[in-house]
């Protein structure tokens, strides 16, 4: 069975909806599955944000060692990240808010950045990318949100965009034209490579991995699915782009199981495929 098949016939056993693009980097293959349907993006939405914030830095408008406050109004509707159990007056710059953002996917340190470059701005910066299912819309996403809830109501993206975004700062690694193209500078793009391979979580597409594997990533969650966006890596070298989006999954599969459970198994499963099927 083909890499393709195997990865269709994994989406296929479950009733919610998987779609998924796949690059290998060693041949340029690529396999899809509605990887250009608009779809809820969690806090894969996080990458571009971090992107667009080291833009700004690049250009001179904002300063990353600039200091931040974390302030209690700050923890008001956010449901990850440690700071919310923090106490009040901690200081930290802005690149390690950024690191906050990324790393532990911390929405407080979220809120820090988008104080410091606006929704239009990130939302413009993806376009500017080619992102074109891409549209931030909202600081945080309400902790109320319905399970069903429609499009416009969270940030939304697509599998193709984020392997576009994801190739771009893999590019941008020697690749002049690619520091061009996100603004940033060489520095700024080895920085954020390396803080997506500081994403401490381990589900999706790094649980069926070897421990040691190295994958520079971002996932998310949301109320109608999990996520998961990355580059991994195999004997050090780049090895394959998989971004991931579950949507429509139900809190409790029919046997029992939560529903995030099985999404997050099912990326797990994509990757897996990718990492024994692909030539290395």
């Amino acid at each position: 069975m083909t890499v393709a098949a195997q990865l269709n016939a994994i989406c296929d056993e479950q009733p919610f909806v998987t779609r998924f693009m796949v690059r290998n980097l060693l041949t340029g293959e690529e396999i899809g599955r509605g990887e250009n349907v608009e779809t809820p993006s969690g806090s894969t939405r996080k990458t571009s944000i971090m992107m667009a914030v080291l833009k700004a830095a690049t250009e001179g408008r904002i300063d990353l060692d600039q200091p931040v406050t974390y302030e209690k109004r700050l923890a008001e509707e956010v449901a990850s990240g440690m700071f919310r159990y923090m106490t009040p007056g901690i200081v930290i710059s802005l690149r390690d808010a950024v690191t906050g953002m990324m790393v532990l996917s911390d929405n407080v340190c979220t809120k820090m950045v988008l104080e410091r470059v606006t929704l239009e701005e990130v939302d413009g910066y993806c376009k500017s990318l080619g992102m074109a299912n891409t549209h931030h819309r909202f600081l945080i996403p309400p902790l109320a949100l319905a399970a069903d809830h429609p499009l416009k109501t969270v940030t939304t993206t697509s599998a193709a965009d984020q392997v576009l975004l994801l190739q771009t700062i893999l590019d941008a690694q020697s690749s002049k034209l690619a520091q061009e193209k996100l603004g940033c500078s060489a520095e700024a793009c080895a920085w954020a490579l390396q803080t997506l391979k500081n994403q401490v979580l381990r589900y999706g597409i790094r649980s069926r991995l070897p421990f040691e594997a190295v994958v520079a990533s971002k996932s998310g969650r949301g109320k109608r699915g999990r996520m998961d966006a990355g580059i991994v890596y195999k004997n050090a070298a780049p090895f394959f782009i998989i971004t991931t989006y579950t949507d429509d999954v139900a809190q409790t599969m029919a046997d029992g199981t939560p529903g995030y459970t099985m999404a997050l198994e099912t990326i797990g499963k994509l990757s897996q495929v990718c990492w024994s099927g692909f030539q290395s």
